[in-house]
């Protein structure tokens, strides 16, 4: 068997540019390419619009964001064919600045948080993704899906009866048109046949013209015009640090997920210095900056099969061509379309297995609490820095917890040459949790002059198992008798002899000065 290697394979390149040449060279698999990046290019342009409104800034804004957003990781990013746009994370992070100090901060603001992830980036922030259980990427997958539905909820109440026919009619062809043919994606043909029908029976029903201003002109270079104190950097600090988390955190869990649905591997750190680039540029066009979107790199990889970054290049630039040169044309599509995709893409996001009748009676309860906390706390908060973070906080402590119950404590007596010893067998890991409850196994009082505590089937992680090992000793000392800790393993030894009786305050494990139990 090979060796398990991690994310960053160093020939990722050089394949990614054969990838590219190959795909070029190929009319069939440029089709794919080329019509995933206008599906998702239609699908931008409604959330990008009502991500604005959110962030409270004006449409174009958005507009703008998502075209820049998207060709730059096109270049820069590590994970192909990923789009990055504006996002509703990043609209919510930043509209109490927009709110307090207006626009001009609020691009600064976007790039400091670009600076702020490429920093991050040479950090090493991409290596912490190993420390995030299945169970939050489950649960984030899961929250994702239905905070993508419950975001069409609004264009499905107080409209016309035909939004209704018209969003079945959607969902029929989204669902229906792969099992007869893949040769065009079907959420296009959604688009094109719901525009057609609403277009020629003159039918009035929401459009996406209905959202806001679509922009004349291609965005132009833009500095804000704010003071270079350090009062401004107060201000911008941590609205810029929370974007550049929260970015980060999307853009990485979306790329690991595209990395499961494509079987392949992608570069996580380049990953994360792309998504600082392109907010930086973004920021220096005007736009709101973003991160990656689950919803549409499901469109552009699952609905429509595209691979490589030409479509999110054609994203990123059907988008400005459609909003700017055909600006009349997009407005004309009904909402119903777009919602209908969105659904499909929702239903197609969740990991049903995890909910399966079947599943939670085989999986560990703790598995199956941290997944459900994750998504509660995602979809309730509509952050998934939030959501994630106490997803993986919950199953560091259930996984604490249930290690700690593994370790044991066996006790015998045994007699060498007419003199009993006390012989203790240590099993199982010790870290700050197990070694907590390691003080209280031992029979201080009762056990005679020699004891022996065998470590061999143990291991020692931390210096709260060191400050134990060293209580229990001075314990024993406080009664008058001897101790002998041997079996250690070389690391734990090490450990010791580092830390061994340095660490102090013996009575924090439940014995005072005078050897009193506490």
């Amino acid at each position: 068997m090979s060796p398990i290697t991690n994310s960053e394979p160093s020939a990722l390149a050089p394949l990614e540019r054969q990838s590219v040449l190959r795909t070029l060279k190929s009319p069939r698999l440029l089709k794919t390419e080329v019509l995933g990046g206008l599906v998702v290019a239609l699908a931008l342009i409604p959330e990008a619009i009502a991500f604005s409104i959110i962030a409270g800034v004006d449409p174009r804004i958005g507009l703008f964001a998502s075209f820049t957003m998207a060709v730059s990781i096109s270049f820069f990013g590590g994970r192909p064919a990923m789009i990055s746009a504006a996002t509703g994370a990043i609209a919510l992070v930043i509209a109490p600045l927009v709110a307090s100090h207006g626009t001009d901060y609020f691009i600064a603001a976007v790039i400091m948080a670009g600076i702020f992830q490429m920093i991050l980036a040479l950090l090493g922030v991409a290596k912490l993704m190993r420390f995030i259980p299945r169970q939050v990427m489950v649960g984030f997958v899961n929250a994702l899906a239905i905070l993508i539905f419950l975001a069409q909820v609004p264009e499905l109440l107080g409209v016309p009866w035909l939004v209704y026919p018209l969003v079945g009619l959607g969902l029929l062809i989204v669902f229906g048109l792969p099992k007869l043919t893949t040769a065009i994606p079907a959420p296009l043909v959604a688009i094109v046949v719901l525009t057609g029908i609403t277009v020629l029976a003159s039918v009035a029903v929401p459009t996406v013209g209905d959202k806001g201003q679509l922009p004349e002109s291609l965005p132009s270079l833009f500095i804000p015009n704010v003071p270079l104190t350090f009062e401004t950097l107060q201000v911008l600090f941590p609205y810029a640090l929370a974007m550049a988390f929260v970015g980060l955190l999307e853009s990485l869990m979306t790329a690991k997920l595209v990395d499961d649905v494509t079987d392949t591997h992608s570069n996580k750190t380049r990953e994360s210095w792309g998504q600082g680039a392109a907010n930086i540029i973004t920021g220096f066009f005007g736009g709101m900056g973003g991160c990656a979107m689950i919803g549409q790199t499901m469109i552009n990889v699952k609905a429509s099969g595209a691979r490589t970054r030409i479509s999110t290049f054609l994203a990123g630039t059907f988008l400005l061509i459609l909003v700017v040169v055909l600006g009349d044309v997009v407005a004309l599509i009904p909402m119903a379309a777009l919602v209908a995709v969105m659904i499909f893409v929702s239903i197609a996001t969740f990991d049903w297995h995890s909910i399966r009748p079947s599943t939670p009676r085989m999986m560990p309860k703790s598995e199956t609490t941290v997944m459900l906390i994750t998504v509660i706390f995602t979809v309730a908060t509509h952050n998934l820095a939030i959501g994630v973070g106490i997803g993986v906080l919950t199953a560091m402590v259930l996984f604490a917890n249930r290690v700690a119950h593994l370790v044991t404590v066996t006790r015998s007596i045994e007699e060498h040459f007419e003199e009993k010893i006390a012989k203790y067998a240590v099993n199982g890991e010790l870290f700050f949790s197990s070694s907590n409850d390691l003080y209280s196994q031992f029979n201080y009082a009762e056990d005679p002059q020699n004891i022996v505590i065998d470590m061999y089937n143990s291991h020692l992680w931390d210096a709260s198992t060191i400050a134990a090992l060293d209580s229990i000793t001075g314990k024993y000392e406080k009664y008058g008798k001897n101790v002998q800790i041997e079996g250690l393993n070389q690391a734990s030894l090490k450990m010791r002899e580092r830390l061994g009786g340095k660490l102090g305050g013996h009575s924090l494990w439940g014995f005072h000065e005078d050897g009193r139990s506490s």
